[in-house]
């Protein structure tokens, strides 16, 4: 792509650009690289992007560029992505890279409707885009400039995220050549404010392997002094040398445009940037000011033909006052017939100063302009802009709506949802009859659509917002349907933010406003959303009325996927619960209407009742073939991101961690947060509870994080736990006990009683109570011996009452709109589904209720060995991890009780086991009790003997093989510098000056 020529010189920057070339030398020999280049407003983020590309060019580098633009309450989904893709398109060396991922045109307005709409299309969209760069690298080495992501879409963004956490900075596996790939993305410092939607990305791509983030800073004042003589031919005075230098501060832009002003008749130098400005625009003849004063509606570039059409001007009358404008240094020429503005405050200088009536005309002129080409897609969102700014309601509504269409075909549902939201504020402004028509075309299914998009985008609270705008658009109709309709929906809505008592309120009026007599689908649906209400306030009763009642008028009204729905409500009611072979004959019965009335939403609630089901009954194996087969289905019908699928995917995290398959873990994690970043909670606590296991710097925070905003109850469960647990393992008995308690009360509030997830919570804080209380008794110390063992006798009734009660009024499922669930046993957090009337806890919940009953045991001085080989045994259902505690806990108490071989043997299969998991904590813990109890070592033990933690053996394997830091960080998910302190600790404990010399006493020791 042609870089923009400056006539200014390029003074200063050394540092930065040596860095960058560095960079672009990394990535020359196959080390994929990103700099994200921050800087405050002309202080030349652009002029070093413009000259690292050029070197890069000249070096036989594909140099590609793609620019975000401000249009104010608008995007232009995929805006950088699609200029560098139609940049490509255009020239013919690219055709056959192109033809190659076909799945990328739907950006360049082809490919069939619906492709990205919903996320698996969208996954396969950004894999395709990926992939593109991943083969133009190929051919040669590939330079990505994407400037100002400061105003880029949310799309952009979420492309951006995966490109760097999962596509072209990956190395490539079974031995591919690399990625000859640099990304550099520059980004306003001074626009970013708190709520900045770009903050929380830069923040979580900065911790990225193959990601730094370079800052410009201002420049140096013998710097600018160059720079301001450089511009000028004739000497300057040095005093007002001297005064440009202390005005620029240090930016480059502000120095060039006060140079440019000292001729000015104005006299004098201007205080503020828009007054340069605007004195340099002055000195141009008036047709030129026409020309910027016009491209400055257009945006920060304007093609030529759509300036010579908004100008009405003669061809030469209009060339002759762009040169001058490019001349003066305010426009540059650019690719494609196009004209940029030299600086973006240059544009919106200009713009600023325009009169209301002429911007308005302006805009219109644009506006029909683009119609008048037809109503592409694409410039569907320009349109509604210029519609919008020119004061013309009707033709701003109807382009806004085409632009939410084209937002929902290309898979970007934060566009989709802000131009919705622009078609409904526009809606009264517009006659009735200027309004477009069609199916769905009305004020209240319009707001269904947006709170649905919301829902979509991760914006939950937003969702129940615009549904409640919808109620207060049917008002109290209460024989309308749709009123129904919409309070059915807002019930589910309100349950996906944990509002329960209001979902109940709301499921009631809906029922209320359908007579049952003569029935009705939509009493029918509003019966099985009330079912699910009911259940989230714990009133077990009448769900079962319900739906017992429901059930019938379904299969009579033929209403097949509701009596599918309803069908999945009883199986968790009745009987043995979803577990029991009657529950599961239940689901699977649903299953197979909702599937053959094609009502996917059901058909996925009902496959994560049978996984979950499997998984609450401890047949962890069982509940894999589920998963697979509901994952499936959501990629048919592309409901990926909807609840029920969110949480099978979750399920499979959870299943990864209790089976022990933790690397696994975390990298399916990291590729669900790279393609479903509103997943959240989700994909972030198996991923979190492996990071706390191995001790990592960062995971205590990132569980406070969770709970850092609004309540929500998979965030509140997911912090409780990594909380708790982080407290116990510092030996924190008062913070552990709070924060237990404190998570326990949070999520009993509205739900009829405690959470299932009591029991583990309480057994984990009374670790940390049992450890205070050992430590009071060996001190001397009875009176807190005797404070620290009543607290857990506390705990453990709270945990025996929880797991032993005979009946539970859970809370279930969020039905169509969403989903949680109290895991049955022991609660690892996620979507609250029911196991049923009179349940009794799984093996799960039994296991951590065992594992409570030693912790107690400990806490009143009876560390009794029967206690914790039964909690040993209870964790045998899958869970690797606690049952390597507990054994370190049996190990503890053997040795207590005299019983050296067994406790040398369980301290053993322990130490293996936490070794296997990199679990560094525990393999530290379990050295220590080998060492203060004198148990003999195994040979596999050598490493620990020699001082090494369970991490460094796995750096010293690593070292061994030659890895650099980097790289021994990517492959155990750790950054460069974590590795480089376990290298370091490596030499001390070894002896050893170098890394070689590490090695080689390594293998003189038996040590690998």
């Amino acid at each position: 792509m042609p870089q923009i020529a400056f006539a200014s010189p390029f003074i200063g920057r050394d540092e930065e650009v040596a860095r960058l070339r560095a960079v672009l030398a990394h990535a020359r020999a196959g080390e994929a690289r990103a700099v994200l280049v921050a800087g405050d407003a002309g202080v030349g983020k652009t002029r070093v992007l413009d000259e690292v590309a050029a070197l890069a060019a000249r070096a036989g580098t594909t140099v590609l560029t793609g620019h975000c633009v401000d249009l104010g309450d608008v995007g232009l989904p995929y805006l950088p992505f699609t200029e560098i893709l139609g940049v490509l398109a255009a020239d013919g060396r690219f055709a056959p890279v192109l033809a190659a991922h076909p799945v990328v045109e739907r950006l360049l307005g082809a490919g069939p409707d619906g492709a990205a709409r919903d996320v698996d299309g969208r996954l396969r969209l950004f894999e395709g885009i990926a992939g593109l760069l991943a083969d133009l690298s190929e051919a040669a080495p590939l330079l990505l400039v994407l400037e100002d992501l400061h105003w880029a879409d949310q799309s952009s963004r979420d492309l951006l995220r995966f490109l760097l956490s999962r596509g072209v900075l990956q190395r490539p596996a079974g031995g591919a050549p690399a990625h000859r790939l640099t990304v550099l993305a520059s980004y306003r410092a001074d626009d970013l404010h708190r709520r900045h939607p770009l903050r929380p990305l830069l923040a979580e791509l900065v911790r990225l392997p193959g990601v730094e983030r370079l800052e410009l800073r201002p420049l140096a004042d013998a710097d600018v002094a160059r720079l301001v003589r450089a511009l000028e031919e004739r000497p300057l005075p040095e005093t007002t040398v001297r005064r440009i230098v202390e005005r620029a501060e240090g930016n480059a832009f502000y120095a060039e445009e006060l140079t440019a002003a000292t001729g000015a008749e104005a006299g004098g130098v201007p205080s503020g940037l828009a007054d340069l400005l605007m004195i340099r625009v002055e000195q141009l003849s008036d047709t030129a000011q026409q020309v910027l004063r016009t491209a400055s509606v257009a945006g920060r570039r304007v093609e030529h033909d759509l300036l010579r059409d908004a100008m009405t001007l003669p061809e030469d009358e209009l060339e002759a006052a762009l040169r001058e404008a490019v001349g003066r240094q305010l426009l540059v020429a650019g690719a494609g017939d196009t004209y940029a503005f030299r600086h973006a405050l240059a544009r919106e200088a200009v713009y600023g100063d325009l009169l209301p009536g002429e911007r308005a005309r302006l805009h219109g002129a644009f506006a029909r302009l683009l119609t008048g080409r037809g109503h592409r897609a694409e410039t569907a969102a320009e349109r509604a802009h210029h519609y919008r700014e020119s004061h013309d309601p009707a033709e701003a509504l109807a382009a806004s709506l085409e632009a939410a269409d084209h937002a929902q075909r290309v898979g970007a549902p934060a566009e989709e949802l802000r131009h919705l939201e622009t078609v409904l504020d526009l809606w009264p402004a517009v006659d009735g009859e200027r309004r477009p028509a069609g199916e769905g075309v009305e004020r209240v299914t319009l707001m269904l659509r947006a709170s649905a998009a919301a829902a979509h985008a991760g914006e939950s609270h937003r969702a129940v917002s615009l549904t409640r705008a919808a109620l207060a658009g049917v008002g109290q109709n209460a024989d309308s349907e749709l009123g129904a309709r919409v309070r059915y929906t807002l019930a589910g809505n309100l349950i996906g933010v944990d509002s329960l008592a209001a979902a109940f309120a709301y499921s009631s009026e809906a029922l209320a406003m359908i007579p049952a007599d003569p029935p009705s689908p939509t009493w029918v649906w509003a019966a099985a959303t009330h079912v699910l209400a009911a259940r989230q306030v714990g009133d077990d009763a009448t769900a079962l009325r319900v739906a017992r009642e429901a059930l019938p008028v379904a299969e009579r009204l033929q209403v097949t996927a509701a009596r599918a729905d309803l069908l999945i409500s009883l199986a968790t009611l009745e009987g043995g619960g979803r577990r029991s072979p009657e529950g599961r004959t239940r689901l699977r019965e649903a299953r197979d209407l909702a599937r053959d009335a094609g009502h996917a939403p059901v058909e996925m609630r009902a496959l994560f009742n049978l996984a979950i089901g499997c998984y609450e009954a401890g047949e962890l194996e069982e509940c894999l073939p589920w998963l697979a087969e509901g994952l499936e289905r959501a990629r048919r019908a592309g409901l990926l991101s909807s609840p029920y699928p969110l949480e099978m995917r979750y399920l499979q995290l959870l299943l990864m961690y209790a089976l022990g398959r933790w690397d696994e873990c975390l990298r399916t994690a990291e590729t669900d947060l790279a393609a479903l970043p509103a997943s959240g909670g989700y994909a972030l606590a198996p991923a979190l509870y492996v990071r706390l296991a191995r001790g990592e710097a960062g995971a205590e925070e990132g569980a406070g994080a969770l709970v850092a905003g609004a309540f929500d109850w998979m965030a509140a469960l997911v912090a409780g736990i990594a909380l708790t647990d982080a407290a116990a393992l510092r030996g924190d008995a008062a913070e552990a006990v709070a924060r237990a308690r404190s998570s326990v009360a949070a999520l009993s509030e509205g739900a009829g009683g405690p959470p299932d997830v009591a029991v583990r919570l309480a057994a984990l804080a009374l670790a940390a109570v049992a450890d205070a209380a050992v430590a009071a008794r060996l001190a001397g110390d009875g009176a807190t011996a005797d404070r620290w063992s009543a607290e857990a006798d506390a705990l453990c009734a709270l945990a025996r009452s929880v797991a032993l009660r005979d009946g539970r009024s859970r809370t279930e499922d969020k039905g169509e709109p969403g989903a949680r669930d109290d895991r049955d046993g022991g609660g690892d957090p996620g979507a609250r589904e029911d196991v049923g009337c009179g349940a009794a806890q799984g093996p799960e919940g039994l296991a951590w209720l065992a594992r409570a009953q030693a912790e107690r045991a400990r806490a009143a001085g009876e560390p009794d060995a029967e206690f914790w080989a039964a909690a040993v045994d209870a964790f045998a259902f899958g869970d690797v991890y606690e049952r390597a505690r507990c054994r370190v806990r049996l190990a503890e108490a053997l040795l207590t009780a005299g019983r050296r071989e067994e406790a040398a043997e369980a301290a053993r299969a322990a130490r293996e086991t936490a070794v296997e998991l990199g679990a560094t904590p525990l393999v530290e813990r379990v050295d220590a009790l080998v060492r203060r109890g004198r148990l003999v070592a195994a040979p596999a033990d050598r490493a620990g003997a020699a001082g090494l933690t369970a991490r460094e053996q796995e750096v010293l394997r690593l070292l061994a093989e030659g890895r650099s830091n980097r790289q021994i960080g990517e492959t155990l998910f750790i950054t460069g510098k974590t590795a480089s302190v376990h290298v370091s600790h490596i030499l001390a404990k070894l002896g050893a000056s170098t890394r070689t010399e590490a090695v080689s006493v390594a293998h003189r020791d038996g040590l690998l």
